[in-house]
């Protein structure tokens, strides 16, 4: 199946995900934090737009300074794919391939989005975001409870590294089970998204801040296990 036969059955593949997600944090849907919260089915994302990569490389830049108008669904869709997206359904070894690299496929970032409304879990493969948290969570994004546009701004991405999916990479290499070398894997995986969400934001006209979070908090509020690990956060919006 070609790459944009696969984008068009997403709808589909989204719609039965809902029903048989394996995915942890779906149960989270049942829990009170999130009774206020429904799950976001995303725009189909495009395949043409924005500026060309060499384009968009020249005015690749962190801005700081981010408005709180929100991002249209299309965008939002858009920005999402880019960072983490399925781009092949048949990728290496059989597992699904996505728009950033990881160590031996392992594809062990977790990407939850913070918007005004709640905090949601991005999962790629049915190209939607589940609930996780209602309430706006952005003031507490940064290490002393504010983060300045963070706190504002209309698309905030938490990345969230899970030890306990290395364990999924092949081949089974021994730096997937060595602590120190895990570190380097995913602070480099969590660097190639932040590079696609740049480019995106450089491509489309958006402002994008890649930046340290409050680790212990957000790792509270999101009730993460053990073998998960909050890393960083990007702020995306349009520029102030």
């Amino acid at each position: 199946m070609n790459r944009r036969i696969f984008l068009k059955a997403i709808p589909t593949v989204a719609v039965l995900a809902t029903r048989t997600s394996s995915s942890a944090q779906d149960t989270s849907t049942s829990n009170s934090s999130t009774q206020d919260l429904q799950p976001i089915i995303l725009p189909q994302p495009q395949k043409e737009g924005g500026k060309s990569v060499l384009a968009a490389l020249w005015e690749r830049k962190t801005n700081r300074s981010i408005s709180k108008r929100k991002l249209p669904s299309q965008m939002l869709s858009d920005l999402l794919w880019a960072a983490w997206g399925v781009n092949r359904e048949n990728g290496p070894r059989g597992r699904i391939g996505r728009t950033a690299a990881s160590a031996s496929n392992s594809q062990e970032i977790d990407l939850y989005i913070v918007l005004p409304e709640g905090i949601y879990l991005y999962e790629a493969v049915s190209h939607r975001l589940m609930p996780v948290l209602a309430g706006d969570h952005r003031g507490k994004l940064g290490r002393r409870g504010r983060r300045g546009g963070a706190a504002k701004a209309p698309v905030n991405l938490i990345y969230v590294g899970d030890i306990a999916k290395y364990s999924k990479g092949i081949p089974q290499e021994p730096g997937l089970r060595d602590p120190e070398i895990q570190k380097s894997y995913y602070n480099v995986a969590t660097g190639l998204i932040a590079g696609n969400v740049y480019l995106f934001a450089a491509s489309q006209g958006l402002a994008a801040w890649f930046h340290n979070c409050n680790k212990a908090g957000l790792a509270t509020e999101l009730k993460l296990r053990p073998e998960q690990r909050v890393l960083y956060a990007q702020t995306v919006g349009y520029p102030a």
